[in-house]
């Protein structure tokens, strides 16, 4: 899971042009916004090859690198 992480921090990285720890806020902190979000939800997609269905797609879920690789990991 470690690889996942650090892959979507510099996806991240690229996206926003900041990086950011595996537990800082993403969207409360607007770092991403909607369009941001979709791009890194793509990256990670290619990257696994597990599709992120929309309705999982939520701050809840996305708000930190480590939300979002636990999200990956239960597809």
């Amino acid at each position: 899971m470690d690889d996942l992480k650090t892959f979507i921090q510099q996806e991240i990285a690229q996206l926003a042009f900041k990086k950011v720890a595996f537990d800082e806020s993403l969207i409360r902190s607007n770092l991403l916004d909607s369009i941001t979000v979709v791009d890194l939800v793509i990256s990670i997609e290619e990257k696994t090859g597990k599709r992120i269905p929309q309705h999982l797609i939520t701050e809840e879920n996305m708000d930190t690198i480590n939300q979002i690789a636990a999200l990956t990991e239960t597809l």
